[in-house]
C-alpha cells in the first residue's frame, strides 16, 4: 500500500503554484496524496490526479478564521489514514502539530514566508505576537521543515537553532516549443503583474506611473484585499484604457498569459522581514516565459536577478522615473537571449529532488 501523505495550506488550491507542484511531485514520486485547502465563493475548478478536499468556513477572516480552519484542520486529519504531515505556513501549523504528536506522524513544516512579519500584522502587535509564540513554541522541535529561500532559512537557523532546507519556488520547464503568448494589445507593449492583490505588491506606484508609460499596457492578474481599491484608483487616474485587471487564472494557463509580456513587474515595498527576505515565485515564471524584470533590490531577489542578468533592478518608485525606467525597457529590449539556458537551472525539476529528499527521510 502506498504511503498517505496530507499536505494542507489555507488557500484555495487553485492558484497556489507551490503547493500544487508539491504535491504532484510527492503524487508522481509515488504517494498516496490528499491535498487540503479551503473552498471561496470565487474558487476555481480543479482537476487534480490525486485526491483533494476544500473545507468551506463559516468565517473569512480573523482571529475566528485561523481558530475554525485548525479545529476544522486537527479533526480531519487526525481521522485520516496518513503516514506523514505537510503543513504549509504557520497558520496551519497547530492542528498539525498537535496531530502529529498525538499519532506520532512524520510532520513535514514548508514556510512560504517570514509569518509574523507579513505586511498584515505590522500595525497589530497583539495579534504578532500570538504567530510568534506559537513558533517560539513550535519550531524548535521541526526535525523537517524547509523554506523558500537561503535569508529565511537562516534566520530561523539563527533564531531557533533549526535546519530549514531551501526549496525554491521556480515553476516547471518549458521548452521554446511551449511558449504561447495568447493576449494582444494593438500597437501596445504588455507589462505584467501575476500575484496576489496585497497590500505592499507596488502596484500602486506602477499605477500613478502608467499615465506617462508610452505604448504600454498594464496587465494585472490576481486577486486580493486591495484589488476594489485599484480598480477604483484606475478610474480616478482615468486609466482603464491602459489597465486590465484579469483576475484569477488557474496555475497550469498562467505561463500562456506571462509569455504575452515585455515587462514582468515584481515591485515590493519594505514592510517587514517577510517582504524584505521574499523571493517571489513570480520572478522564476517571468524568466521561464522569456520576459525581463522590473523588480526591488531586495537581497534574493537581487541576488537572482543580477546572478543571472535577468533585468533592472530599482528602488525608486517615483511616478516619472518609474515611467521613465519602464520606457527605456519598452524601447530598448532587454537581451533575453540567455534566459532558455537560465530557465533549465532555475525549474521545479531540480528544485524537486531536494523537495523528495525531504519528504522520504525517515
Amino acid at each position: 500500500m502506498k504511503k498517505r501523505i496530507i499536505i494542507s495550506v489555507s488557500s484555495d488550491l487553485s492558484t497556489d503554484q507551490r503547493v500544487l507542484k508539491v504535491a504532484r511531485s510527492c503524487f508522481s514520486n509515488g504517494y498516496d496524496v490528499l491535498l487540503i485547502g479551503r473552498k471561496l465563493n470565487n474558487s476555481l475548478a480543479l482537476t487534480l490526479p490525486y485526491k483533494y478536499k476544500r473545507i468551506q468556513l463559516i468565517f473569512k477572516s480573523s482571529a475566528f478564521f485561523y481558530a475554525e480552519l485548525n479545529i476544522r484542520l486537527f479533526f480531519l486529519i487526525l481521522f485520516s489514514r496518513s503516514q506523514i504531515l505537510l503543513s504549509n505556513d504557520t497558520d496551519t501549523l497547530l492542528a498539525n502539530f498537535l496531530v502529529s504528536k498525538i499519532t506520532r506522524k512524520k510532520l513535514v513544516f514548508d514556510a512560504h514566508e517570514l509569518f509574523p512579519e507579513v505586511p498584515e500584522l505590522a500595525n497589530r502587535p497583539k495579534v504578532r505576537q500570538i504567530w510568534e509564540k506559537l513558533e517560539d513554541w513550535i519550531f524548535p522541535q521541526l526535525t523537517h521543515s524547509y523554506t523558500v529561500c537561503k535569508s529565511i532559512s537562516d534566520y530561523y537557523k539563527n533564531k531557533y537553532n533549526i535546519d530549514m532546507k531551501v526549496v525554491r519556488n521556480v515553476p516547471n520547464y518549458f521548452s521554446t516549443t511551449e511558449q504561447k503568448a495568447i493576449i494582444s494589445y494593438p500597437n501596445q507593449k504588455i507589462l505584467i503583474y501575476q500575484g496576489a492583490l496585497n497590500t505592499g505588491r507596488g502596484l500602486e506606484w506602477v499605477l500613478e506611473a502608467m499615465p506617462f508609460v508610452e505604448n504600454g499596457i498594464l496587465v494585472i492578474i490576481g486577486d486580493g484585499d486591495i484589488r476594489h481599491e485599484l480598480e477604483k484608483q484606475t478610474r480616478k487616474l482615468k486609466l482603464e484604457a491602459k489597465i486590465v485587471f484579469l483576475g484569477k487564472i488557474a496555475a497550469d494557463k498562467l505561463h500562456e498569459y506571462t509569455s504575452s509580456a515585455a515587462i514582468g513587474l515584481c515591485l515590493l515595498e519594505e514592510k517587514g522581514l517577510s517582504y524584505y527576505y521574499a523571493l517571489p515565485n513570480r520572478i522564476f515564471d517571468y524568466i521561464q516565459a522569456g520576459v525581463p524584470i522590473l523588480a526591488t533590490r531586495f537581497p534574493e531577489i537581487t541576488n537572482i536577478v543580477e546572478t543571472y542578468k535577468t533585468g533592472i533592478l530599482i528602488d525608486n518608485y517615483e511616478p516619472m522615473y518609474l515611467a521613465e525606467t519602464i520606457n527605456d525597457m519598452l524601447t530598448f529590449p532587454f537581451n533575453t537571449d540567455h534566459f532558455k539556458s537560465v530557465a533549465k537551472e532555475l525549474c521545479w525539476e531540480k528544485e524537486e529532488k531536494v523537495l523528495m529528499s525531504i519528504i522520504n527521510q525517515q
